[in-house]
C-alpha cells in the first residue's frame, strides 16, 4: 500500500494507560509490552502502520514509560517520537491535545493494544477513502459484531446510510463496535478542556454538529483487553 493512498503519514499511538484490566501481566510491564503471538501488542499496531505506508508514530507514555521508550527506540522502520505524560496521565482527549503540536492535520489515532487483520484494504486506507474534511471532524473505524473476535459487549454505535454515528441506545444492541482506530481533524480538538479528559467529550460535540462519521472495517479485529483474551486471539491468528 503506497502512502499516496493515505491522507496522513502519521498516527498518534495511545500507550500511556495503566492497563488495569490486563493485570497481573501489567504489574511489571506496560500493557503495550504484553506479548501476544510472540511480540508486544504495540508492535502488532506499528507493523500494520508500516505495511500500510505510514512513516511516523507519536506515542504517549506514562506508566513504566522508560521500558516502552527503550523498546521502541530499537525500531528503525518507522520514525517514533514520544509525548511525555509521566507527570500526569491525560486520558485519550487530553493526550491528543498535549501532542497536537507534533501531529499533522488530519492524523490517525489508535490504541496501542489493537490487533487486527486487514481486509481487501488496510484499516488506514478504509478511513482515507471515506475522509471528507469539509463534513467530518473525526472518522471512526467501526467493526460489525461478526468481524470482532473475543468481543462480548453490546456495541458502541449506530450508523446511518451516510455514515453518521449515534451512540448505542439504552437497552439496545448497537451493530458497530469502535475499533480504537480513528482519523482526526484538528477541528475536533478546538476549545478542548484543560488537563485530562476523554475523547468522548469531543465526539459528543461532533455528533451534535453532525460531524462524527464511521467507516465499517473490512478486516478482522481482536478484542485483547484481559489476560483471558490472549490465548483465543493467538489461536485465531494462527488460523489466519
Amino acid at each position: 500500500m503506497s502512502s499516496r493512498a493515505l491522507v496522513s503519514d502519521t498516527a498518534m499511538v495511545m500507550a500511556a494507560g495503566m492497563g488495569k484490566r490486563m493485570r497481573p501481566l501489567t504489574a511489571s510491564q506496560p500493557k503495550p509490552m504484553v506479548r501476544v503471538a510472540g511480540k508486544p501488542l504495540i508492535d502488532h499496531a506499528l507493523d500494520r502502520m508500516v505495511e500500510s505506508g505510514l512513516t511516523r508514530a507519536v506515542v504517549n507514555v506514562h506508566y513504566l514509560a522508560d521500558s516502552l521508550e527503550a523498546h521502541l527506540a530499537e525500531r528503525k522502520d518507522i520514525s517514533v517520537s514520544f509525548s511525555n505524560e509521566r507527570d500526569q496521565l491525560l486520558e485519550t482527549g487530553g493526550g491528543m491535545i498535549k501532542a497536537q503540536g507534533d501531529l499533522p492535520d488530519p492524523f490517525y489515532c489508535l490504541n496501542s493494544d489493537n490487533i487486527w487483520l486487514d481486509g481487501p484494504r488496510t484499516a488506514f486506507a478504509d478511513l482515507s477513502q471515506l475522509w471528507d474534511p469539509a463534513r467530518m471532524d473525526a472518522l471512526l473505524l467501526v467493526v460489525p459484531h461478526g468481524r470482532a473476535v473475543n468481543f462480548r459487549g453490546k456495541g458502541d454505535f449506530h450508523m446511518d446510510g451516510t455514515g453518521l454515528l449515534s451512540r448505542r441506545r439504552s437497552g439496545r444492541i448497537a451493530p458497530f463496535i469502535y475499533s480504537g482506530i480513528q482519523l482526526v481533524s484538528h477541528r475536533l480538538l478546538r476549545d478542548a478542556p484543560d488537563g485530562k479528559f476523554s475523547t468522548n467529550i469531543l465526539w459528543t460535540r461532533a455528533m451534535e454538529e453532525g460531524r462524527l462519521f464511521g467507516a465499517a472495517f473490512t478486516g478482522l479485529w481482536f478484542e485483547v483487553g484481559t489476560p483471558q483474551s490472549i490465548a483465543p486471539t493467538e489461536e485465531a491468528l494462527r488460523r489466519g
